[in-house]
Protein backbone atom coordinates (compact mmCIF):
# COMPACT_ATOMS: atom_id res chain seq x y z
CA UNK A 1 0.00 0.00 0.00
CA UNK A 2 1.05 3.50 -0.43
CA UNK A 3 2.95 5.72 2.53
CA UNK A 4 0.91 9.13 1.46
CA UNK A 5 3.12 12.55 2.63
CA UNK A 6 0.08 14.15 4.37
CA UNK A 7 1.57 17.75 3.50
CA UNK A 8 1.86 16.61 -0.59
CA UNK A 9 -0.93 13.78 -0.05
CA UNK A 10 1.71 11.74 -2.84
CA UNK A 11 5.39 10.08 -1.56
CA UNK A 12 7.76 11.62 -3.06
CA UNK A 13 10.84 9.09 -2.34
CA UNK A 14 11.10 6.45 -4.96
CA UNK A 15 11.56 6.39 -8.61
CA UNK A 16 8.26 4.76 -9.97
CA UNK A 17 5.05 7.26 -10.18
CA UNK A 18 1.98 6.82 -7.88
CA UNK A 19 -0.93 5.07 -9.73
CA UNK A 20 -4.12 6.93 -9.05
CA UNK A 21 -7.88 5.95 -10.17
CA UNK A 22 -10.44 8.14 -11.24
CA UNK A 23 -14.02 6.79 -10.74
CA UNK A 24 -16.29 6.67 -13.32
CA UNK A 25 -19.42 8.33 -11.89
CA UNK A 26 -21.14 9.14 -14.98
CA UNK A 27 -23.28 6.30 -16.55
CA UNK A 28 -26.13 5.56 -19.37
CA UNK A 29 -29.52 7.22 -17.23
CA UNK A 30 -31.25 3.71 -17.63
CA UNK A 31 -28.44 1.76 -15.54
CA UNK A 32 -29.44 1.23 -11.54
CA UNK A 33 -27.25 3.98 -9.74
CA UNK A 34 -27.42 1.27 -6.99
CA UNK A 35 -25.18 -1.53 -9.10
CA UNK A 36 -23.64 1.44 -10.63
CA UNK A 37 -22.09 2.67 -6.79
CA UNK A 38 -21.36 -1.45 -6.41
CA UNK A 39 -19.64 -1.43 -9.41
CA UNK A 40 -17.46 1.79 -8.11
CA UNK A 41 -16.30 -0.02 -5.03
CA UNK A 42 -15.77 -3.26 -6.61
CA UNK A 43 -13.32 -1.14 -8.72
CA UNK A 44 -11.77 0.89 -5.40
CA UNK A 45 -10.91 -2.47 -3.86
CA UNK A 46 -9.38 -3.96 -7.07
CA UNK A 47 -7.06 -0.98 -6.78
CA UNK A 48 -6.16 -0.88 -3.76
CA UNK A 49 -5.42 -4.77 -3.80
CA UNK A 50 -3.10 -3.62 -6.96
CA UNK A 51 -1.50 -1.44 -5.01
CA UNK A 52 -2.82 2.07 -6.27
CA UNK A 53 -2.29 5.16 -4.34
CA UNK A 54 -5.45 7.20 -4.76
CA UNK A 55 -9.14 7.42 -5.52
CA UNK A 56 -10.61 10.73 -7.20
CA UNK A 57 -14.01 11.66 -8.06
CA UNK A 58 -15.09 14.39 -10.45
CA UNK A 59 -18.37 16.92 -10.17
CA UNK A 60 -21.08 18.14 -12.39
CA UNK A 61 -24.39 19.08 -11.95
CA UNK A 62 -27.08 18.41 -14.60
CA UNK A 63 -25.52 16.16 -16.34
CA UNK A 64 -27.52 14.86 -19.45
CA UNK A 65 -26.69 12.75 -21.27
CA UNK A 66 -25.45 10.99 -18.06
CA UNK A 67 -26.74 10.05 -14.76
CA UNK A 68 -23.86 11.68 -12.15
CA UNK A 69 -22.95 10.35 -8.65
CA UNK A 70 -22.29 13.56 -6.38
CA UNK A 71 -18.29 13.62 -5.49
CA UNK A 72 -18.64 14.41 -1.39
CA UNK A 73 -21.39 11.85 -0.68
CA UNK A 74 -19.50 9.09 -2.84
CA UNK A 75 -16.18 9.34 -1.73
CA UNK A 76 -16.91 9.53 2.45
CA UNK A 77 -18.45 6.06 1.11
CA UNK A 78 -15.39 4.97 -1.06
CA UNK A 79 -13.29 5.97 1.82
CA UNK A 80 -14.24 2.81 3.84
CA UNK A 81 -12.65 0.72 1.10
CA UNK A 82 -9.50 2.51 0.35
CA UNK A 83 -7.16 1.97 3.44
CA UNK A 84 -3.94 4.20 3.64
CA UNK A 85 -5.10 5.02 -0.05
CA UNK A 86 -5.05 9.42 -0.71
CA UNK A 87 -8.59 10.51 -1.82
CA UNK A 88 -9.52 13.48 -3.97
CA UNK A 89 -11.78 15.50 -5.49
CA UNK A 90 -10.77 15.49 -9.13
CA UNK A 91 -12.82 18.46 -9.12
CA UNK A 92 -15.17 20.17 -7.11
CA UNK A 93 -16.66 23.47 -9.10
CA UNK A 94 -15.88 25.91 -6.46
CA UNK A 95 -17.68 28.76 -8.22
CA UNK A 96 -20.57 26.96 -7.51
CA UNK A 97 -20.60 25.83 -4.07
CA UNK A 98 -20.92 27.90 -0.72
CA UNK A 99 -17.09 28.72 0.71
CA UNK A 100 -18.17 28.00 4.37
CA UNK A 101 -20.04 24.52 3.08
CA UNK A 102 -16.69 23.42 0.72
CA UNK A 103 -14.33 24.12 3.90
CA UNK A 104 -16.46 22.27 5.99
CA UNK A 105 -16.96 18.96 3.33
CA UNK A 106 -13.23 19.17 2.96
CA UNK A 107 -11.81 19.02 6.26
CA UNK A 108 -14.79 16.20 6.96
CA UNK A 109 -13.16 14.08 3.84
CA UNK A 110 -9.50 14.38 5.83
CA UNK A 111 -10.88 13.70 8.89
CA UNK A 112 -12.21 10.52 7.26
CA UNK A 113 -9.45 9.82 4.80
CA UNK A 114 -6.89 10.37 8.25
CA UNK A 115 -5.56 13.16 6.79
CA UNK A 116 -4.86 11.74 3.23
CA UNK A 117 -7.12 14.10 1.16
CA UNK A 118 -6.36 16.25 -1.45
CA UNK A 119 -8.68 19.12 -2.55
CA UNK A 120 -8.74 19.34 -6.18
CA UNK A 121 -10.99 22.26 -7.52
CA UNK A 122 -11.50 24.04 -10.56
CA UNK A 123 -13.31 26.97 -12.32
CA UNK A 124 -15.84 25.31 -14.42
CA UNK A 125 -16.95 25.74 -17.82
CA UNK A 126 -20.44 24.85 -18.09
CA UNK A 127 -22.85 28.21 -18.57
CA UNK A 128 -25.52 25.63 -17.68
CA UNK A 129 -24.33 25.27 -14.27
CA UNK A 130 -23.47 28.77 -13.54
CA UNK A 131 -27.02 29.86 -14.43
CA UNK A 132 -28.43 27.00 -12.20
CA UNK A 133 -26.53 27.98 -9.21
CA UNK A 134 -27.23 31.53 -10.02
CA UNK A 135 -23.70 32.97 -10.93
CA UNK A 136 -23.66 35.61 -13.11
CA UNK A 137 -22.26 35.35 -16.39
CA UNK A 138 -18.63 36.89 -16.69
CA UNK A 139 -18.23 36.25 -12.57
CA UNK A 140 -16.90 32.78 -12.47
CA UNK A 141 -13.28 33.02 -12.73
CA UNK A 142 -13.60 35.85 -10.23
CA UNK A 143 -15.72 33.68 -7.50
CA UNK A 144 -13.48 30.77 -7.94
CA UNK A 145 -10.52 33.03 -7.01
CA UNK A 146 -12.27 34.57 -4.04
CA UNK A 147 -13.77 31.73 -2.65
CA UNK A 148 -10.67 29.42 -3.12
CA UNK A 149 -8.96 32.52 -0.74
CA UNK A 150 -11.72 31.95 1.73
CA UNK A 151 -11.71 28.21 1.92
CA UNK A 152 -7.81 28.28 1.70
CA UNK A 153 -8.01 30.44 5.08
CA UNK A 154 -10.82 28.57 7.12
CA UNK A 155 -9.14 25.27 6.56
CA UNK A 156 -5.56 26.79 8.02
CA UNK A 157 -7.65 27.82 11.22
CA UNK A 158 -8.24 31.69 10.49
CA UNK A 159 -10.70 33.88 11.28
CA UNK A 160 -12.48 35.18 8.03
CA UNK A 161 -14.54 38.18 6.83
CA UNK A 162 -15.39 38.20 3.47
CA UNK A 163 -18.51 38.44 1.23
CA UNK A 164 -19.24 37.70 -2.67
CA UNK A 165 -21.89 35.97 -4.56
CA UNK A 166 -24.18 34.06 -1.72
CA UNK A 167 -22.02 34.13 1.17
CA UNK A 168 -20.92 36.63 3.58
CA UNK A 169 -18.65 36.45 6.72
CA UNK A 170 -18.32 38.44 9.70
CA UNK A 171 -15.02 37.27 11.57
CA UNK A 172 -16.60 33.16 10.86
CA UNK A 173 -13.68 30.67 11.77
CA UNK A 174 -14.07 26.36 11.13
CA UNK A 175 -15.21 24.55 14.10
CA UNK A 176 -13.12 21.51 12.47
CA UNK A 177 -10.12 21.96 11.43
CA UNK A 178 -7.41 19.91 10.38
CA UNK A 179 -4.53 19.53 11.69
CA UNK A 180 -2.88 19.92 8.53
CA UNK A 181 -4.47 21.88 5.42
CA UNK A 182 -4.96 19.52 2.79
CA UNK A 183 -3.24 19.97 -0.44
CA UNK A 184 -5.08 22.17 -3.07
CA UNK A 185 -4.82 21.10 -6.45
CA UNK A 186 -5.60 23.05 -9.37
CA UNK A 187 -7.59 21.74 -12.81
CA UNK A 188 -6.57 24.14 -15.72
CA UNK A 189 -7.07 24.14 -19.46
CA UNK A 190 -6.17 27.54 -20.83
CA UNK A 191 -2.87 29.20 -20.53
CA UNK A 192 -4.61 31.93 -18.53
CA UNK A 193 -6.27 29.04 -16.20
CA UNK A 194 -2.26 27.18 -15.94
CA UNK A 195 -0.77 30.44 -14.52
CA UNK A 196 -3.74 30.62 -11.90
CA UNK A 197 -2.81 27.28 -10.65
CA UNK A 198 1.02 28.37 -10.77
CA UNK A 199 -0.38 31.23 -8.19
CA UNK A 200 -2.68 29.60 -5.77
CA UNK A 201 -2.29 26.35 -5.81
CA UNK A 202 -0.12 23.84 -4.18
CA UNK A 203 -0.06 21.44 -7.78
CA UNK A 204 -1.92 21.82 -11.49
CA UNK A 205 -3.90 18.75 -12.05
CA UNK A 206 -2.96 18.18 -15.68
CA UNK A 207 -6.03 17.61 -17.42
CA UNK A 208 -6.79 14.71 -20.18
CA UNK A 209 -8.18 16.50 -22.76
CA UNK A 210 -5.08 18.17 -24.18
CA UNK A 211 -1.88 16.97 -26.32
CA UNK A 212 1.26 16.53 -25.19
CA UNK A 213 2.98 18.90 -26.80
CA UNK A 214 0.44 21.52 -25.60
CA UNK A 215 0.80 20.26 -22.53
CA UNK A 216 5.09 20.30 -22.34
CA UNK A 217 4.78 24.25 -23.20
CA UNK A 218 1.95 24.81 -20.82
CA UNK A 219 4.22 23.26 -18.33
CA UNK A 220 7.25 25.51 -18.85
CA UNK A 221 4.26 28.28 -18.76
CA UNK A 222 3.26 27.18 -15.21
CA UNK A 223 6.93 26.67 -14.05
CA UNK A 224 7.75 30.51 -15.21
CA UNK A 225 4.28 31.81 -13.64
CA UNK A 226 5.13 30.24 -10.49
CA UNK A 227 8.82 31.24 -10.16
CA UNK A 228 7.65 34.84 -11.18
CA UNK A 229 5.06 34.81 -8.55
CA UNK A 230 7.23 33.57 -6.20
CA UNK A 231 6.18 30.18 -5.28
CA UNK A 232 8.44 26.83 -4.70
CA UNK A 233 9.01 24.60 -7.34
CA UNK A 234 6.78 22.08 -8.17
CA UNK A 235 7.15 19.20 -5.46
CA UNK A 236 4.37 16.96 -7.38
CA UNK A 237 3.08 16.57 -10.68
CA UNK A 238 -0.31 15.00 -11.58
CA UNK A 239 -1.59 14.33 -14.34
CA UNK A 240 -5.04 12.64 -15.14
CA UNK A 241 -5.40 10.24 -18.71
CA UNK A 242 -7.86 8.72 -20.27
CA UNK A 243 -6.30 4.97 -20.68
CA UNK A 244 -7.46 1.25 -21.75
CA UNK A 245 -5.50 -1.24 -21.44
CA UNK A 246 -5.59 -4.65 -23.47
CA UNK A 247 -3.57 -7.43 -24.45
CA UNK A 248 -2.49 -5.90 -28.12
CA UNK A 249 -3.22 -2.32 -29.43
CA UNK A 250 -5.97 -3.70 -31.72
CA UNK A 251 -8.10 -4.60 -28.94
CA UNK A 252 -7.62 -1.78 -26.47
CA UNK A 253 -8.68 0.16 -28.96
CA UNK A 254 -11.78 -2.01 -30.39
CA UNK A 255 -12.53 -1.90 -26.69
CA UNK A 256 -12.28 1.86 -25.87
CA UNK A 257 -13.48 3.54 -28.75
CA UNK A 258 -17.19 3.55 -28.66
CA UNK A 259 -17.46 4.37 -25.15
CA UNK A 260 -14.61 7.26 -25.32
CA UNK A 261 -15.92 8.35 -28.28
CA UNK A 262 -19.32 9.14 -26.84
CA UNK A 263 -17.87 10.76 -24.23
CA UNK A 264 -15.37 13.02 -25.76
CA UNK A 265 -18.80 14.48 -27.93
CA UNK A 266 -20.90 14.84 -24.67
CA UNK A 267 -17.55 16.99 -23.69
CA UNK A 268 -17.61 18.88 -27.18
CA UNK A 269 -21.49 19.71 -26.59
CA UNK A 270 -20.69 20.50 -22.74
CA UNK A 271 -18.45 23.39 -24.02
CA UNK A 272 -14.78 21.41 -22.89
CA UNK A 273 -13.46 22.26 -26.25
CA UNK A 274 -14.03 26.13 -25.65
CA UNK A 275 -11.81 26.26 -22.67
CA UNK A 276 -8.78 24.24 -24.24
CA UNK A 277 -5.58 26.15 -25.22
CA UNK A 278 -6.09 27.75 -28.88
CA UNK A 279 -3.98 25.46 -30.42
CA UNK A 280 -5.98 22.33 -30.07
CA UNK A 281 -9.88 21.62 -30.31
CA UNK A 282 -11.93 18.59 -29.55
CA UNK A 283 -13.84 18.79 -32.68
CA UNK A 284 -12.07 16.20 -34.77
CA UNK A 285 -12.77 12.48 -36.04
CA UNK A 286 -11.97 10.25 -33.10
CA UNK A 287 -8.78 8.85 -35.03
CA UNK A 288 -7.13 12.34 -34.99
CA UNK A 289 -8.98 12.92 -31.55
CA UNK A 290 -6.96 9.89 -30.32
CA UNK A 291 -3.56 10.93 -31.54
CA UNK A 292 -0.55 13.27 -30.53
CA UNK A 293 -0.60 11.69 -26.72
CA UNK A 294 -4.23 13.04 -25.78
CA UNK A 295 -5.30 8.83 -24.92
CA UNK A 296 -3.05 6.33 -23.62
CA UNK A 297 -4.31 3.17 -25.51
CA UNK A 298 -3.02 0.26 -26.44
CA UNK A 299 -1.18 -3.01 -25.62
CA UNK A 300 1.04 -2.86 -21.60
CA UNK A 301 4.09 -2.15 -24.23
CA UNK A 302 2.48 0.89 -25.86
CA UNK A 303 1.02 2.04 -22.84
CA UNK A 304 4.13 2.26 -21.00
CA UNK A 305 5.96 4.05 -23.69
CA UNK A 306 3.24 6.56 -23.67
CA UNK A 307 3.17 7.18 -20.02
CA UNK A 308 7.18 7.73 -20.46
CA UNK A 309 7.36 10.49 -22.39
CA UNK A 310 4.96 11.79 -20.06
CA UNK A 311 7.07 11.48 -17.50
CA UNK A 312 10.17 12.39 -19.54
CA UNK A 313 8.56 15.44 -21.06
CA UNK A 314 6.27 17.16 -18.15
CA UNK A 315 7.61 15.21 -14.92
CA UNK A 316 4.93 13.82 -14.12
CA UNK A 317 5.24 11.32 -10.91
CA UNK A 318 1.47 10.92 -9.93
CA UNK A 319 -0.80 9.33 -13.01
CA UNK A 320 -4.62 9.07 -12.52
CA UNK A 321 -6.08 7.41 -14.73
CA UNK A 322 -9.70 6.74 -16.57
CA UNK A 323 -10.00 3.52 -17.37
CA UNK A 324 -13.88 3.73 -17.67
CA UNK A 325 -16.46 5.91 -19.58
CA UNK A 326 -20.29 5.56 -19.49
CA UNK A 327 -21.19 2.36 -20.97
CA UNK A 328 -18.53 0.55 -20.55
CA UNK A 329 -18.61 -3.44 -19.24
CA UNK A 330 -16.68 -2.96 -16.03
CA UNK A 331 -14.65 -6.02 -16.96
CA UNK A 332 -12.74 -4.02 -19.41
CA UNK A 333 -11.86 -1.83 -16.47
CA UNK A 334 -10.93 -4.50 -14.11
CA UNK A 335 -8.56 -5.64 -16.99
CA UNK A 336 -7.06 -2.25 -17.37
CA UNK A 337 -6.53 -1.56 -13.77
CA UNK A 338 -5.03 -5.06 -13.72
CA UNK A 339 -2.47 -4.96 -16.69
CA UNK A 340 -1.30 -0.69 -15.31
CA UNK A 341 -0.55 -2.31 -11.69
CA UNK A 342 1.12 -5.65 -13.15
CA UNK A 343 2.98 -4.85 -16.23
CA UNK A 344 2.78 -1.03 -17.14
CA UNK A 345 3.55 0.60 -13.97
CA UNK A 346 7.19 -2.00 -13.52
CA UNK A 347 8.11 -0.72 -17.16
CA UNK A 348 7.83 2.72 -16.28
CA UNK A 349 11.16 2.55 -13.56
CA UNK A 350 13.98 4.55 -15.08
CA UNK A 351 17.25 2.60 -16.54
CA UNK A 352 18.68 0.43 -13.75
CA UNK A 353 16.36 0.86 -10.89
CA UNK A 354 14.03 -1.98 -12.06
Amino acid sequence: MADLGLQQGLRQDRPLPELGLFLNVQHPPERPAQDVVREILEHVRVARECGFASIWAGQHFLSHPYQMLQTVPLLARVAAETGDMTIGTGIALLPLLNPVEAAEHAATLDAISGGRFVYGVGAGYRAEEDRAFGLPKGRRVGAFEAKLAVVQRLLAGERVSASGDGYELHDAALALVPPVPPPIWIAANSDAAVERAARLSDAWFVNPHTRLDELERQMALFDAARAAAGRPVRTVTPILKEVCVADTDEEALACASPYLKAKYEAYVAWGQSDVLPGGDTLRREFDALTAGGRFIIGSPESCAAQLREHIERLGADHIVVRVQWPGMPSEFAVRSIRLLAREVLPALAPEGTA
